[in-house]
């Protein structure tokens, strides 16, 4: 049986023909095939290398994610186990398919994994988690002073979440933090992973602890955020402990974690919204998503106003400053109204 280094040689010597099955929507230009995502939405923002040294390497540069062909099929498909990701991998490689085990006799889909929807694929790794409190994952969060999280249904845990190096080539597994990204009435698109230290020292010790899978342009991870109805205030930024450090001090504000800058900028603003409350991170990044949201946010008639933190991010004020500060340093960059209304006393 191939190993996972063999596996992603075999693929990169098709590397056209991987693009052409899993990333159909997009197209060769010269010595790349581009396309929007891994989702396989049209677009140009992921190029997959077709020869040269870097054959078979891919980035997208809207989100950061790259990695070789055999992760472009893990993301493509939304596969969280080695052993379904070599198997489909194998499929399309016309390999061999070992037999399939009575306990996963059931997770058979009756369509291809290359042509599974988006949603569906990020819904098959929810359905693999379970509910945050009590967790390590829950543990992770009150270590950095997020007290609350567990009532966020958006955050889930997952026990044992596949993580493979893409550098190494080296699989394994870990658990993690699970958030779902949903579109505006709360359908599903996507997920973000954290990886976590089993031991609970904080992230795993791997290259690159957090990812992200599935439709994220224009969606985000919601926090009291009504899929109803109009909301005339609310919150946007993109670090998940950043912006559950804001939950924390304004329970109630309708708010969203993008999760990275190019997704905030392209966040889509929901109806009826009045003023928007865009949480500032110290770098360069994330003030270009904060100018280009906040032109966005304008051109529609919604007053953008930005949240400054003392420190580095909010995640740090909450840590290194604690509530009581970062409530009295939030409270004069606040409409009043709001102040009054999501502000502790």
């Amino acid at each position: 049986m191939l190993t996972a280094s063999e596996l992603a040689d075999r693929l990169t010597r098709d590397a056209e023909a991987v693009c052409r099955h899993y990333l159909s929507n997009g197209h060769r230009a010269g010595n790349y095939w581009v396309v929007g995502d891994v989702a396989n939405n049209v677009g140009r923002s992921l190029y997959v290398h077709l020869a040269g040294p870097r054959k078979g390497r891919w980035t997208d540069a809207a989100t950061g994610q790259y990695g070789d062909l055999l992760d472009l099929v893990r993301e493509a498909c939304g596969l969280g186990d080695f052993r379904d990701i070599a198997d489909e991998a194998r499929r399309f490689l016309s390999e061999p398919q070992p037999k399939p085990s009575s306990s996963r006799s059931g997770d058979t889909p009756d369509y291809p994994l290359g042509n599974r929807p988006a949603s569906e694929r990020a819904r098959r790794l929810l359905r693999m988690t379970q509910p945050l409190v009590g967790t390590l994952a829950d543990s992770y969060l009150r270590q950095r002073a997020i007290l609350r999280a567990s009532l966020h249904p958006a955050l889930r845990f997952h026990p044992s979440c596949y993580y493979r190096d893409l550098v190494t080539g080296r699989t394994t597994s870990y658990p993690a933090l699970i958030a779902a990204v949903t579109d505006p009435v709360g359908a599903v698109t996507g997920v973000h992973r954290t990886w976590l230290d089993p031991d609970g020292y904080g992230k795993a010790k791997v290259h690159t602890p957090r990812r992200a899978l599935g439709g994220l342009l224009g969606n985000a991870v919601r926090f009291d955020f009504p899929v109803h109805g109009p909301v005339p205030v609310m919150a946007a930024g993109e670090g998940l402990e950043s912006m559950l450090s804001l939950v924390a001090v304004m329970p109630g504000m309708p708010m969203v974690s993008a999760l990275t800058a190019n997704h905030l900028a392209a966040f889509r603003l929901p109806a009826g919204c009045l003023r928007l409350y865009i949480a500032a991170d110290a770098d360069a990044a994330g003030r270009n998503g904060i100018e280009a949201l906040s032109r966005r946010a304008q051109s529609l008639g919604v007053l953008p106003l930005v949240l400054t933190p003392q420190l580095g991010d909010f995640n740090e004020d909450l840590r290194r400053l604690g509530p009581d500060r970062v409530t009295a340093q939030l409270r004069p960059q606040l409409a009043p109204e709001d102040a009054l209304a999501f502000l502790a006393v």
